[in-house]
């Protein structure tokens, strides 16, 4: 608002989701190779003690990245097999060579449930393993702490209903990091994306 010298707060805040909306809007392939899954817990207020504690009025992020390639974040209402399973199958190719995950008890029933036909190599955190040999998820949760950095250094704050557009506005800049038309790749797709309107955004 300050640096476009514009009248209030909800235009500003308008116009960045805006752009968030053309980010999302943009083509996604299949991911394949060797490819990383977790999740992680954003937000909310740690009471108490314990695991349950631990998760207590947070959102629940899914990450899937292939090494080397592209990165995918969801907004998850839950961690269960069957939440996963769905984006695994909508995001992972029948062509990909191995999925690595942790030891989360989720990982191997979301894969099966997802129909997706290949190999699944786990790393025991619970034990303290973080590294053997290729098997790691250290790419993933690479991810995860540029995008906690991003909500703390950046947003600030933000609520459960927009945090998946806050996801894919990261995950467009992580996606295309490496690329010196980046800005003018934005401007293309916010004039070819639909119109995202304020009472949509609001409703």
């Amino acid at each position: 608002m300050r640096t476009l010298g514009i009248g209030s707060y909800k235009t500003a805040w308008y116009l960045c989701h805006r752009i968030r909306a053309a980010m999302a809007a943009t083509d996604k392939p299949m991911l394949d190779g060797t490819v990383e899954m977790d999740e992680t817990y954003v937000g909310g207020v740690n009471r108490g003690k314990g695991i349950c504690a631990r998760v207590e009025n947070k959102q629940v992020v899914f990450g899937i990245r292939k090494r080397n390639g592209d990165l995918r974040y969801f907004h998850a209402k839950d961690a269960k097999s069957g939440t996963l399973a769905a984006f695994i199958k909508d995001n992972i190719s029948q062509d990909v060579d191995v999925l690595v995950t942790d030891d989360f008890s989720s990982h191997p029933v979301a894969i099966r449930k997802s129909g997706v036909k290949t190999t699944h190599k786990t790393i025991v955190h619970s034990k303290g393993q973080y590294v053997n040999g290729l098997v790691h998820t250290n790419t993933i949760e690479s991810a995860f702490s540029l995008l906690k950095r991003g909500l703390m250094g950046t947003w600030h704050k933000m609520s459960a209903k927009h945090l998946q557009a806050y996801l894919e506005e990261m995950q467009f800049r992580f996606n295309r990091r490496h690329r010196s038309d980046l800005f003018v790749d934005t401007l293309r797709h916010m004039v070819t994306a639909s119109t995202l309107t304020f009472q949509k955004l609001t409703a």
